[in-house]
C-alpha cells in the first residue's frame, strides 16, 4: 500500500496509509533510510494492499454507527491520499462531513478534488484539530508504516470526542496464505526486510510496510491506548491471484484469517 509521509516519526501518509520516514533507520543509518522511505511514500505507483472493497466496507459499518446522530458529524480520513478512497465512500457517509488529512502536498492537490483536505502529521505538531472536535476517524492502513503506533493511537484518541468511532484497517499477518507461507518457511504476504527490494516472500514491489498486526494483537493494543474495540471483520486482497479468491472471501467470515483486518473501536469515554 501507498504512503506519503513527512520525514519525521508518525506523519500521516497517503491513499490509506502512513510512514515515518526520519526516524525509521538507527543510529547513522537514519537519513538513509529515512530518504528510501519518503521517497517510496511520495511515489503515486506504490499500490494500496486493498482498495475500493475495503473502503466500502469500512463505510458501511461507520454509517450504520452513526446513524443514530441526529446532526451532521465530522469524520476524518487520516492519510487520504488522493481521495480515492474517500470518494468511494463519501456517498454511504451522507449527509456526515468528510475531512482529509495528509502530509504530501502532491496528494492534498489530488485529494482537494474529492473532498477537503487539510495538512497533519500524527506527532508534534499534531493533527490540526481541537480536541474532542471528531466523531470519527478513518485510518486506512496508516498503522503498519509507523515507527511509532503508539504516539500515532494517542493522538487519534485526542482528537475524538469521548465515544467517538475509529475505522482502521491493516493487511494481517496471520491470513490465511501467509499461515502456509510460514510453514513452508517462506516470508509472509505484505511484510518486508529491505527497503531495497522483496526477499524470500512473493510479490515484486516493495511498499514500506515496517511491522504487521494480527487480530489478537489488535484486540490487545487498542484498549491500551483507550479504545474499546467493538467488532473486528475482514476485507479481501485485491491481488490474490484470480483462482484463489472466491477462498479469500471466504477468508473475511473468519477475520483472523482474512487477508485485510477491519477494526471498529470507539474512544473510551472518560479517559
Amino acid at each position: 500500500m501507498t504512503a506519503r509521509t513527512e520525514p519525521t516519526t508518525g506523519s500521516t501518509g497517503s491513499t490509506g496509509s502512513a510512514g515515518s520516514a526520519g526516524s525509521a533507520g538507527s543510529a547513522g543509518s537514519a537519513g538513509s533510510a529515512g530518504d528510501s522511505l519518503q521517497r517510496l511514500y511520495e511515489d503515486p505507483a506504490t499500490p494500496v494492499a486493498s482498495g475500493p472493497d475495503r473502503s466500502r466496507r469500512q463505510a458501511r459499518i461507520l454509517a450504520a454507527a452513526l446513524a443514530d446522530r441526529t446532526e451532521p458529524g465530522v469524520v476524518l480520513d487520516i492519510g487520504c491520499g488522493d481521495g480515492s478512497a474517500a470518494a468511494t465512500a463519501a456517498p454511504m457517509l451522507r449527509p456526515h462531513r468528510l475531512v482529509g488529512v495528509d502530509w504530501s502536498q502532491d496528494a492534498l492537490r489530488r485529494a482537494s478534488h474529492h473532498l477537503t483536505a487539510v495538512r497533519g502529521g500524527l506527532t508534534d505538531p499534531g493533527l490540526p484539530f481541537a480536541t474532542g472536535s471528531a466523531d470519527a476517524a478513518l485510518f486506512s492502513e496508516v498503522i503498519e508504516h509507523l515507527v511509532d503506533p503508539d504516539a500515532a493511537l494517542d493522538e487519534l484518541r485526542r482528537v475524538l470526542r469521548p465515544g467517538g468511532h475509529l475505522l482502521l484497517s491493516t493487511p494481517n499477518l496471520a491470513a490465511w496464505y501467509n499461515r502456509g507461507l510460514l510453514l513452508a518457511g517462506v516470508q509472509p504476504v505484505f511484510s518486508e526486510v529491505s527497503m531495497r527490494g522483496i526477499h524470500g516472500r512473493p510479490g515484486s514491489q516493495v511498499v514500506g510496510h515496517l511491522r504487521l498486526y494480527t487480530a489478537r494483537a489488535l484486540r490487545s493494543m487498542l484498549p491500551a491506548a483507550g479504545f474499546d474495540v467493538v467488532k473486528i471483520t475482514g476485507a479481501p486482497y485485491h491481488d490474490v491471484p484470480r483462482p484463489l479468491r472466491p477462498l479469500d472471501r471466504l477468508a473475511c467470515h473468519a477475520p483472523s484469517l482474512a487477508s485485510i483486518l477491519l477494526v471498529h473501536a470507539r474512544r473510551r469515554e472518560g479517559d
